[in-house]
């Protein structure tokens, strides 16, 4: 069998495109934080921030997620490096 290459990592240029792969990406995420909460009994919690700023969580359990992200003030996320910054509104 052949083995692949490297694939180098760039941004994908076409709108379409990028949102595809975003959601199957994000679905895969959240498919193996579930897998590790249950196979290795830990507690997971992940957000992720779409480039719109939408957000999308999971949480083995509901205690874990902070309940500032429910009630606090509105923040909104920059993008513009590697790292999501919050920015208050």
């Amino acid at each position: 069998m052949t083995r692949r290459g490297r694939v180098e990592l760039r941004r994908i240029e076409d709108r379409t495109s990028r949102q595809v792969r975003f959601s199957k990406r994000r679905s895969g995420l959240f498919k193996k934080a579930f897998e590790l909460s249950l196979l290795c009994d830990a507690e997971v919690a992940l957000l992720v921030f779409s480039p719109a700023g939408k957000l999308y969580e999971y949480a083995s359990s509901r205690c874990m997620l902070p309940r500032s992200l429910y009630f606090s003030a509105p923040i909104t996320y920059s993008s513009a490096s590697t790292r999501i910054r919050p920015i208050i509104s």
